[in-house]
């Protein structure tokens, strides 16, 4: 069965002008049910993360500050996000919905949370619109009480998934493969163990030969037992952000190819949504979409 992570607090209002989408979160949801994509019983909504799972990867002192809302102004204004309590119980819910995805894909074979991708939030501190990392996360709740081995996290959000390059660069059983603008967000790129840089206004084809040739070596190289899958469609061409030019069709064949991977290699895959920015929230929303009716296409 598929099981979908949804929370109505995860489209947690801001401020008006404020340019990042949320209303995305509670829109997406509406589609898939009234396109058919699924019905109510396919969604679950998280409980808030527990604070032991939480500070195995991100520190006490971190912690307290955002639990007790004393992040400094430099730092609030570092996350991209006005501080509030109902802001971080929403990235507590996210990161447990990860760690759900997680156990259903054991169960089922794939699982996607509607939100999540918080793959700028290092272990001290967040960044760019992330306060928690919820893939790091996860990762690290399926080693400690899954007995996985090896998991590989996809992350193919335009923005180098920097803060989860970091979190794991000690991590052997974790490899972390990152598929990003060279130019864009952030300025300084940790070290991934496997960084593919895009120059600007690459298209579609040569993004998929570049994707299918490196993530096809990368499973033959690994053999991954678990596959974490960010799956930001701030690829488009039509984002504010994210310099590429990839059209819709190319962006969901990005996703046809990594799914139909995994499910061909019997390969546990957890999915989450990162980024979408375009001036459409229409565009943000078809494309999502089409990562959910894949995962029902490919699997059930």
């Amino acid at each position: 069965m598929l099981k979908i992570a949804y929370s109505p607090i995860y489209h947690h209002p801001l401020p008006e002008g404020h340019r990042f989408p949320m209303e995305k979160y509670s829109l997406l949801p509406q589609q898939l049910l009234y396109d058919g994509t699924c019905v109510e019983e396919n969604f679950f909504a998280p409980k808030p993360l527990e604070e032991s799972q939480l500070l195995r990867t991100h520190s006490k002192e971190y912690w307290e500050k955002l639990k007790n809302q004393n992040l400094s102004k430099k730092e609030e204004r570092k996350t991209g996000f006005p501080l509030s309590k109902e802001l971080v119980e929403r990235e507590i819910r996210i990161c447990q919905g990860t760690i759900d995805t997680s156990n259903f894909a054991l169960e089922f074979g794939v699982s996607l949370n509607t939100a999540g991708g918080t793959h700028h939030a290092y272990k001290e501190s967040g960044e760019g619109f992330c306060l928690l990392n919820d893939s790091a996360i996860a990762a690290h709740y399926l080693l400690d009480h899954q007995n996985i081995k090896q998991i590989l996290i996809v992350d193919l959000d335009v923005h180098q998934g920097n803060g989860t390059a970091k979190i794991m660069e000690k991590e052997d059983r974790v490899f972390t493969f990152s598929m990003h603008g060279e130019n864009n967000y952030p300025l300084h790129k940790e070290k991934s163990n496997l960084d593919i840089g895009l120059e600007d206004g690459i298209e579609d084809q040569q993004y998929l030969d570049l994707l299918q040739k490196n993530l096809s070596q990368l499973i033959q190289k690994l053999n991954p037992e678990f596959v974490f899958y960010q799956s930001g469609v701030d690829i488009l061409k039509t984002d504010k952000l994210g310099r590429l030019g990839l059209s819709q069709q190319g962006c969901k064949e990005r996703d046809r190819f990594v799914l139909q991977t995994c499910k061909n290699h019997e390969i546990p895959l957890a999915i989450n949504m990162g980024g979408g920015y375009s001036e459409k929230i229409s565009d943000i929303v078809k494309a999502h979409a089409n990562t959910f009716r894949l995962a029902k296409e490919i699997w059930f």
